[in-house]
């Protein structure tokens, strides 16, 4: 059977961070970042990283799919809040998947993504089960620095296997080479990046190309039957100087989505082919090439199955649900690149009881409750006494997930009081369609009023807290509006 792409996802952050913002701030020692500063960057919130984006792409990915019929879990991104626990073992857990999937991480290069995605598209195809591919970024980069203009954040998912798929996986290649166009060192917080002529003459022109070129050959498909090139590349006219030497179709570069996403790292070649996957049609032939000490090159071939496929959000949806942010301080914050004084109430020490962690992984990480066997009364969390009075059943009670139910808002209230990074903190009373409550907090929330009681809410996996004395964070789920206004410029 035909190995391929069986269903896709995507995420954006909903902040938008104004790049003529962040020119404000640093046009005083560098002008000519000004060429930069039309457009806008996606912003992660300050408890989004690249484990929550990626589980939220996961998520609209396997919208219609049974996860029960995984046989792995993979993970690409050179920004992982962990760098020794396994974050791909993080998102399975709040997607509910099996212990008995494979779970792997991919890092350490801006190609990461393609290489993990290509690793699964073989593997799937001896699994004979599907796997679930992620990738996810929220890169940090230096204040009035260029890549703070042109990167973003966000994430893609991609189920591949064999099947009823809707891209056939037509082949791939790979070339190997340490170019060190940027790093970053153990011990050091952002990349150094080196002269951009260089990287684009002796880089991209030259190591692109023969990976490309390698690729067509092997395949035997001729360069002018492209009809998408997706490259990832922030660089004006990059993508358009490839296509021109590789005799591929004017018309076939793919939208870099430099305007309203900026470049999201080890992600970007994902997330510009489930872009393109969003219009794709039947026969169409999509090549994906990224770069990163070498270049990986893949080329599939979409089938009538695309037609089958049910909507997804997608980026086009991620990038519909926007919200331009107009404060360059609170991305600073958000990022930490500043040091605030956040108060008393912001000195509470965060030690997290591993032990309690895991014994309590599948109510806080994959928000699984119970529901009564006898009553069907649901419940959050799971207890061993049902809490319908007209019940109360003691050892009734199996797992019931509450993660993709939707909500709607009983109560809620702003406080300013309880710390929070992103004052004021929203949280508030949210009621489970089918049952089963819970007093959680919000987020992604606009301070110009758009909650009410009654609002549709959903839950979204995020970051609860951070205990910085020992670089630990815990994961929780939070509400946030089903359908958010799109505001701003």
């Amino acid at each position: 059977m035909e190995v391929g792409i069986l269903a896709y996802g995507g995420y954006i952050p909903q902040s938008r961070l104004q790049r003529s913002e962040i020119f404000k701030t640093h046009a005083w020692i560098n002008p000519g970042l000004k060429g930069l500063s039309k457009g806008e960057r996606s912003m992660a919130n300050w408890d989004e990283d690249s484990v929550t984006m990626a589980v939220e792409a996961a998520r609209d990915c396997l919208a219609d799919h049974d996860r029960n019929d995984l046989s792995g879990l993979y993970m690409a991104s050179t920004t992982f809040p962990f760098l020794d626990r396994q974050n791909a073992g993080i998102v399975a857990d709040a997607l509910s998947l099996s212990s008995g999937i494979q779970t792997l991480d991919f890092a350490s290069s801006q190609r990461a993504g393609t290489s993990g995605l290509t690793v699964a598209l073989q593997m799937s195809g001896n699994a004979g089960k599907p796997i679930l591919f992620t990738t996810a970024e929220k890169r940090h980069t230096k204040g009035a620095s260029t890549l703070e203009f042109t990167t973003g954040d966000g994430a893609a998912a991609l189920m591949v296997g064999s099947g009823d798929v809707i891209t056939r996986f037509v082949g791939s290649h790979t070339e190997a080479v340490d170019f060190v166009d940027h790093y970053r060192g153990e011990q050091a917080s952002y990349d150094y990046q080196w002269e951009e002529r260089w990287i684009r003459d002796e880089g991209y022109f030259k190591i692109v190309p023969a990976a490309v070129t390698a690729l067509l050959e092997k395949t035997g498909v001729s360069a002018t039957d492209i009809t998408t090139f997706c490259f990832p590349s922030a660089a004006r006219n990059v993508a358009a100087s490839l296509a021109k030497k590789l005799g591929l179709p004017e018309q076939s570069v793919a939208d870099n989505l430099q305007a309203n996403c900026g470049e999201t790292g080890t992600a970007h070649a994902v997330v510009m082919l489930v872009h393109a996957l969003e219009t794709a049609k039947p026969g169409d032939k999509i090549l994906v090439a990224s770069f990163g000490q070498g270049c990986d090159a893949l080329l599939f071939e979409v089938t009538d199955a695309i037609s089958k496929l049910a909507p997804r959000q997608g980026i086009s949806g991620s990038l519909a649900r926007r919200r331009a942010e107009t404060n360059y301080a609170k991305f600073q914050a958000f990022n930490k690149l500043v040091t605030l004084d956040l108060g008393i109430r912001a000195e509470v020490d965060k030690n997290t009881g591993l032990t309690t962690l895991y014994r309590n992984r599948k109510m806080a990480q994959g928000m699984v409750g119970g529901q009564c066997s006898k009553c069907g009364t649901a419940q959050f969390p799971k207890s061993n006494i049902c809490v319908n009075e007209n019940c109360g059943a003691i050892d009734t009670q199996e797992d019931y997930p509450f993660a993709d139910r939707v909500a709607k808002i009983n109560s809620f209230t702003a406080d300013r009081l309880t710390f929070s990074p992103n004052p004021p903190a929203y949280y508030g009373m949210v009621q489970f369609e089918g049952g089963g409550r819970l007093m959680a907090d919000f987020t992604d929330i606009d301070p110009e009023g758009e909650l009410e009681v009654g609002t549709n809410m959903k839950m979204m996996f995020r970051v609860k807290d951070y205990d910085d004395n020992r670089g630990f964070r815990r994961y929780f789920w939070k509400a946030t509006p089903v359908n958010p206004q799109s505001k701003g410029e």
